[in-house]
Order: structure tokens, then sequence, then C-alpha cells
């Protein structure tokens, strides 16, 4: 069953997205060719504690570390580890913070240095595709119309949509109903409402759809070994239409970009 959030909820709550999202604009200039994961994790942990939240994924599920860290084909759920970034690595980091009860959870997959053609593509289509995916996210729309949008962009670039990894709804648990499939059926699915809030996170393969899982038990891998990339925003239903709670501007201020991409999704107090 969908939790419904009411208004002074959802602004809760974007106040733990957006730790996640100044998280992630603290990092975008530490990702460069020979930096240390692991200091880079400690680094994420003590920002996220210095705003008065806790890291939402440190310990949860046993999990060890604050980051899930996954380069190239990593696809999700990669623990930081000593090995330094290469030049050429595209790098998926997911973040996660919980601060007055609630939690933000989004991932940005960041390009090291100078990165191939293909990839930068694939980051390309990735990004855009979670854009697509959110335009669907709206009161009388359903869960199967946000995924058959992702899916239909992305397999039309001839990528892999992976299928065993899903978005989900958030709020005071991490993982809450409705589940967000990056596939789908148009009209299928939970019918989405006013104040519904959701974490929608394309994860795409630049072959094929189909994954594996170390032996450490959390790393997921393309089985083909080919790159994947992971974009997730927080999003809530507000006056019947999707309005993003996480932000990525942090990042292009940090990295120089100048991007319009999420204006359609604002309001002029969302930052």
């Amino acid at each position: 069953m969908i939790k419904i959030k009411t208004s002074e909820e959802i602004e809760i709550m974007r106040e733990s997205a957006l730790v996640v999202s100044k998280t992630l604009g603290m990092l975008a200039s530490e990702i460069k060719p020979g930096a240390n994961p692991l200091k880079l994790d400690k680094m994420a942990e003590e920002f996220i504690r210095e705003q008065g939240a806790e890291p939402g994924f440190l310990g949860m599920y046993d999990f060890p570390n604050t980051l899930n860290w996954s380069p190239n084909a990593q696809v999700v759920h990669g623990i930081p580890t000593k090995e330094p970034l290469k030049d050429g690595d595209i790098i998926s980091v997911d973040c996660g913070s919980l601060k007055n009860g609630y939690y933000g959870d989004h991932a940005y997959t960041f390009e090291v240095g100078e990165v191939a053609a293909e990839s930068k593509k694939l980051l390309k289509v990735t990004k855009e595709s979670l854009y697509i995916g959110i335009r669907e996210f709206k009161v009388n729309n359903r869960v199967g119309d946000v995924g058959f949008a992702i899916q239909k962009y992305c397999e039309n670039n001839g990528y892999g949509v992976v299928r065993e990894l899903v978005g989900h709804g958030l709020g005071k648990k991490l993982h809450e109903s409705p589940e967000m499939p990056n596939y789908g059926k148009r009209g299928r699915g939970k019918k989405f409402v006013e104040g519904t809030v959701v974490a929608i996170e394309p994860m795409i393969n630049m072959g094929t759809r189909n994954i594996k899982q170390l032996k450490d038990g959390w790393t997921i891998l393309t089985a083909d070994g080919k790159p994947s990339a992971h974009f997730e925003h927080n999003i809530a239903i507000v006056n019947g239409k999707p309005e993003l709670l996480s932000t990525f501007q942090f990042i292009y201020d940090a990295l120089g970009i100048d991007s319009d991409e999420e204006n359609e999704f604002r309001t002029v107090k969302s930052i």
C-alpha cells in the first residue's frame, strides 16, 4: 500500500533529499583520476553527519559503507575499496541520508577524466530516460507508464534495461511501496495519487540487460562486462504533477556545468 505524504512531510523529505544532493555535490570535484574511494566514502559520512543527518545506507542490511560505489561494469551496490580511480572510468555513486525520520536517496554516474564517447552516450541517454520517466509520474498515471517510457527510450538507443533491480517508494523507510521498475506496460500497475513520493532510478547497461552478483553478496555486475549507468531522483506528486525533491545542481555547480534540465520539475521554493 502506498503511504501518502502530507505537504509537511514532503518538505521534511526535501531536507533529507538535499542532504544527499549536497553530499554528491561535495564529492563531484573529488572524483578524479587517483582518488581513493574509501577516503571519499569517509568524507561523505562526515559531511552527512555535519548536516544533522545519518548516513542512510551505512549498516542497513549490514552494508559496510556510506556510499554504493559502482565503477564501470558494476551496476549498483558496489563497495568502496582502496583501488584508485582511473582516467576513463565511469562511477555510479548512490547515497542515502536519514534526517528527521525520513530518507533521501539518489544517485549520479560521474565521468573520471577523459571518458570514451560510447560511455558518454550511455550516461546521456540514461539521464535523459530518468526525466522521461519523471514526466509520466503524475496523478492518475500508473507505475507501468513510467517504466514503459524509460524502457522504450533506452531500448530504442540499443541499451539493456535491468529487470531485477527497481526504484521504489520513499519515506520513513528507505524502501516503500510502490516498486518502480524501469520497464513495463502503459496503464498497468498501481495508480499515482497526490502525495506519492518515489525514487525513480534507471539502471541501464551498454550491452545485455542481464546481471550477476559478486561473492561479496552486494556488488551487481553486467553479465557481459560492459559498462552500466545509474541516475536517480526523489520526486513527489504536488498539485497533480511531479516535483523534484533532490537536485543535481550542486554537482553541476562543482563541475561548471550549465543545465536547465530540472526546471520543469521545480517550484521557486524547491532549492
